[in-house]
């Protein structure tokens, strides 16, 4: 059976949201984007290249897989590790995308497509 791994970053308040650019998403009024940036220090970069350095792949939401495909395809230099990773996406709007390795899973995804993943 295959580990899931979350990584993630979270403030201490709960929030899950646009830790990477101020403009990357603002649903919901959010303003506060970007606010790992004045953190990400030596230590998490080296937590950062410990996870990303081994082969894996990734479970996300559309949201994140859209905001993910605009960027990384685009940066190969940056994130070998991601384009290459098989990227399950959860969606029921969102079925093919250009960007590669990417499989889409549709419908109930807890119950069904996600157990199967988790299995594999």
């Amino acid at each position: 059976m295959r580990k899931i791994i979350v990584l993630s970053f979270i403030t201490m308040d709960g929030v899950m949201q646009a830790p990477g650019g101020p403009e990357e998403d603002v649903s919901g009024n959010f303003k506060y984007g970007g606010w790992t940036v004045p953190y990400f220090d030596e230590s998490l970069g080296k937590i950062m290249s410990e996870q990303m350095g081994h082969p894996f792949d990734l479970l996300l939401g559309r949201k994140t897989f859209e905001t993910f495909a605009a960027y990384w395809p685009q940066h190969e230099d940056e994130g070998a590790g991601i384009n290459n990773a098989t990227k399950y996406v959860a969606s029921n709007t969102l079925s093919t995308h250009e960007w590669r390795n990417s499989v889409f899973l549709s419908g109930d995804v807890v119950k069904k497509e996600l157990c199967l993943i988790i299995n594999t």
